[in-house]
């Protein structure tokens, strides 16, 4: 084992509780630099939002910044300028989880899929996301998914594909877990008002329950993270300090058992707080001004 492994996997959540902002800084760039197994990408600038083109320039200027520190990135949409992410990653060498953004459009769901399957076809997807929360957020029906999972897997035979959501959702609906190459769970002890002492253990059996659901299956953590600044909600504080906690903890954690983990996210993005409230534009590890927050 490396030395900087070895100092790494040292820490404990105790000791990190204890850490000064000083040395929270110091040890998240450490294990920043380390490196990650995922990044979820965030396109949008100031004054962006989903729905508006997004240029080729500023996704590369993005990926170009977040490239030393990940192996892979996620991508939300096929749409708008989205379809370049994964095409410029793969020029940049990274691995990508590429979804589809499914909602209550029939229309804008067609060209999602379809955007999906011409990346997958064309070598751009290293792994398929047929909708994100859709049964959360109540877009369609269980069985309308389903069918849209059993198109892609048809259509791209050769490439494992899943749909992301709360990882409970995959013991709610085991139709869907069934149909599922991957089990893709997004796992956050912050939106259910966990306090950031206990949020790793908490992430923990977030894991272990998708894992269950999943019978086998391999379980990916597609979203995690804390955000640095807005209300709290519960136990979960947002703040500079827990953010990084949080931060530390996960990626050593991911590291020393071998889980597939995007964090949430890159970088800030405004456009967010209405839908999540004040928090929601402070969970980048870059601010939108695309300044690392160490």
């Amino acid at each position: 084992m490396s030395y900087r492994k070895e100092k790494m996997m040292s820490l404990t959540g105790v000791n990190c509780a204890n850490m000064s902002t000083d040395k929270l800084q110091k040890m998240s760039e450490e294990v920043l630099k380390n490196g990650m197994h995922g990044l979820c990408f965030s396109p949008y600038e100031e004054g962006q939002e989903p729905g508006q083109q997004i240029s080729e320039q500023q996704i590369r200027r993005r990926l170009e910044i977040i490239k030393p520190y990940t192996q892979w990135v996620r991508v939300f949409s096929c749409t708008d300028g989205n379809e370049n992410i994964p095409k410029i990653a793969k020029e940049l060498g990274l691995k990508t989880l590429v979804g589809a953004w499914l909602g209550d459009d029939t229309e804008i769901n067609e060209k999602e899929i379809q955007g999906l399957l011409d990346l997958s076809k064309s070598g751009y997807v290293d792994i398929a996301a047929v909708g994100n929360e859709v049964m959360y957020r109540g877009d369609l029906e269980e069985e309308e998914l389903i069918d849209f999972i059993k198109r892609v897997k048809k259509e791209i035979p050769n490439i494992p594909v899943g749909y992301v959501d709360a990882y409970y959702e995959f013991s709610a609906k085991p139709k869907i877990t069934e149909v599922c190459d991957v089990i893709l769970a997004n796992c956050y002890p912050y939106w259910e008002g966990c306090t950031q002492e206990y949020s790793l253990m908490y992430m923990k059996q977030m894991y272990q329950e998708a894992v269950r659901a999943g019978n086998g299956k391999k379980v990916i953590i597609t979203e995690t993270g804390w955000p640095s600044q807005g209300s709290s909600l519960g136990g979960a504080h947002p703040s500079y300090d827990n953010a990084l906690k949080y931060f530390i903890n996960a990626q050593l954690w991911s590291e020393q058992e071998d889980i597939e983990m995007f964090y949430f996210s890159s970088f800030d993005e405004s456009w967010k707080v209405s839908a999540e409230g004040d928090v929601g534009a402070y969970w980048g590890l870059w601010d939108k001004n695309e300044k690392l927050k160490f």
